[in-house]
């Protein structure tokens, strides 16, 4: 009985992921008929879904992926009217996609990748699921045809994901109806035959089509002409032939020099083989973001593919945790008071050296105040005084500090020295000599700047997604970055970007103190961060992240860089969008591009007006908008991760 005059509590959602939780999936869940959201992904569970859950009937998403669930998926899932999300990625269900999924009518993301689900894709599920803005069925034992009716998904967006299966036949033209902002991933099935050239097709990249022997056809470098069987017989007939009647005009003596030249060649090529193999094995074993060794030839190794890209095009080796202790132990072992301790092997200078060169002042923030220091040799860097606190925890630091300097990556800022005091803490890192995001996009004090071009902007998101993707992946921590905003994105003399500022929270932490207060080399300055600047910078956080206390994640980092990646196209900082709501659930800017799509606003009101010159961007520019619509999504569980974000903008064409 109710005699409070309270109304009786009620568990709306469960949200226990990345707990170590093991065992089953308890039944009792489904007693719980106001539960709309269940979020226990990243744990231990195993077994089957059980059918009870089910008789929630409140629930709307289901994030489940990352346990060791087995058996079939139930057709009594669509016993839930309100289901919108639904995520079994990276378990071990079976069977066949069920015919029953036409009936969750408001399904609007079904994801079901690397799971061992077989038979064909159902047909007549398509037409019906009229919301469904996300597929993918990617990494399972699929095979078949590719239904015609999935051209029917009228709102769907992002990637079309049926990767790594085992689907047959011709593509379908109805995927042309399909909206030009989607892009499809069919690499490493058996399709076959030429690939249609209508509708969305035209936005396809090589990538997409990618280990399917028997496809031909633009984008691929594959004419389906020199690809028909009976040309191919033809022309290897013709070549034997040839060969044949060439064979019995040469001389003997020819026929021997020939061979030993083969021969020779052979050699060489075999020689050159072992060098590179050699070579590379000396390098590395080969980057995977679990330190294991990849996996090849298909079946179930093939999904070691969904960890590889992050760790392309770097220069870092593996690393791991227990390095970075090691180094720590070392730094420790060797400190002294006020010792410069170099990061980088090759980087090396004295601290008197440091101490006499020229500084000039580039920027204060709540993480300090950074300078630029040319040294002796004409090579400047940048130098960070981070405080004068913390001297009891110098091990603390050291191992953070070196943590951070095993990051190397071509988009990420390169730490390449620290200096320890009891009144002094400092940081040294390359320096980046093209000013940063916000400036380039607004100017130094608001004023005017010239407007970066279209291919500029995409270039700069591209390798901000590429640095941000290996920080989550494959960076030896699994890094947060935890303040992604434009004045934190450098850019060079080329304007490709690198991140700076990562894991500086943290060091502040440690130090324990006011990096404002005092100044390397004598140089005092005010207190660093106004209000105003607190103001702004709230604008680039998830709406999650504004809670006191609560934990940083990596989709606070996909959501702050959705909010740069919309100010790039649009040419409106957050804080002036032009809206006059002043909730702090959603920024301002991405609820006014949200209002606009929604009200099917013409695009020259919402994208950056000096950019409606560069017409053939048209297409581009509303895939990145949608790229940005799904990293600012307001439920962190529905945002994609930075790998998916990379991929995505890879694939859009300047």
């Amino acid at each position: 009985m109710n005699i409070t005059g309270i109304s009786e509590p009620r568990v709306v959602g469960v949200s226990l992921s990345g707990e170590n939780l093991r065992g089953y999936i308890p039944s009792e869940l489904g007693s719980l008929v106001y539960l709309r959201r269940l979020n226990i992904h990243s744990n231990n569970f195993y077994g089957f879904l059980p059918v009870q859950l089910f008789n929630a009937t409140s629930l709307h998403s289901m994030f489940l992926y990352g346990n060791n669930l087995s058996g079939p998926l139930p057709p009594s899932i669509c016993n839930l009217p309100r289901l919108q999300n639904l995520d079994l990625s990276n378990n071990s269900l079976s069977g066949s996609i069920p015919e029953n999924l036409k009936n969750c009518k408001q399904l609007q993301r079904l994801i079901l990748a690397g799971n061992k689900f077989s038979g064909e894709i159902p047909k007549a599920v398509w037409s019906e699921l009229e919301n469904l803005v996300q597929l993918d069925l990617s990494a399972n034992e699929l095979q078949g045809s590719i239904p015609e009716g999935i051209g029917e998904l009228k709102v769907l967006s992002g990637t079309l994901n049926l990767s790594f299966n085992h689907l047959s036949d011709h593509i379908p033209k109805s995927l042309g109806n399909l909206p030009v902002t989607v892009s499809f991933d069919l690499r490493n099935n058996n399709l076959s035959g030429e690939i249609p050239q209508t509708g969305s097709f035209s936005n396809q990249g090589p990538t997409a089509f990618l280990n399917n022997p028997q496809l031909c056809g633009f984008p691929l470098q594959k004419s389906c002409r020199d690809s028909s069987p009976e040309s191919s017989n033809s022309s290897s007939s013709r070549e034997s032939d040839s060969g044949s009647a060439t064979s019995r005009r040469l001389s003997p003596g020819l026929i021997i020099l020939i061979s030993v030249a083969d021969a020779v060649g052979v050699a060489f090529i075999g020689l050159v083989l072992v060098y590179i193999y050699w070579k590379k094995k000396d390098d590395s074993n080969g980057c995977s973001c679990t330190g294991k060794r990849k996996l090849g030839g298909g079946g179930d190794n093939e999904k070691s593919h969904a960890c590889s890209f992050p760790c392309m095009n770097f220069n870092g080796a593996k690393s791991d945790d227990s390095e970075v202790d090691d180094d720590a132990e070392k730094s420790q072992a060797g400190r002294g008071e006020g010792e410069l301790v170099a990061i980088d092997k090759g980087f090396s200078f004295d601290l008197d050296e440091l101490l006499r060169a020229s500084a000039y002042v580039l920027g204060k923030s709540g993480l300090g105040i950074v300078y630029k220091v040319v040294l002796g040799n004409g090579v400047p860097v940048a130098v960070r005084r981070l405080g004068e606190g913390g001297e009891q925890r110098y091990k603390e630091f050291a191992a953070e500090v070196q943590a951070i300097g095993k990051v190397k990556h071509p988009n990420i800022v390169k730490l390449r020295a620290y200096y320890w005091a009891s009144d002094e803490k400092l940081l040294i890192s390359d320096f980046i000599n093209n000013g940063n995001l916000a400036t380039a996009l607004r100017g130094r004090n608001g004023q005017a700047s010239p407007s970066l071009s279209w291919s500029t902007r995409l270039r700069i998101a591209k390798g901000t997604a590429r640095g941000l993707a290996y920080l989550h992946e494959c960076s030896p921590r699994k890094f947060v970055h935890g303040d992604i905003k434009p004045s934190n994105i450098l850019l060079d003399n080329e304007f490709e970007p690198h991140i700076s500022d990562f894991g500086l929270n943290r060091l502040i932490t440690i130090t324990g103190n006011n990096p404002s207060t005092g100044g390397f080399m004598g140089a005092a300055l005010p207190s660093l961060k106004s209000s105003q600047t607190e103001r702004k910078d709230h604008n680039y956080r998830a709406p999650e992240a504004r809670v006191p206390g609560c934990r940083p994640t990596q989709k606070w980092d996909v959501y702050s860089f959705g909010v740069v990646l919309l100010e790039m196209i649009t040419g409106k900082s957050p804080e002036s969008s032009p809206t006059t709501s002043t909730s702090v659930e959603v920024p301002d800017l991405v609820r006014w591009v949200r209002k606009g799509f929604e009200q099917e606003s013409p695009l020259s009101e919402l994208v950056d007006p000096s950019l409606l010159q560069e017409v053939n961007a048209k297409k581009a520019v509303l895939a990145a908008f949608h790229v940005a619509l799904a990293c600012t999504e307001g439920d962190p569980e529905v945002r994609p991760r930075m790998k998916t974000v990379s991929e995505n903008l890879e694939r859009i064409a300047t």
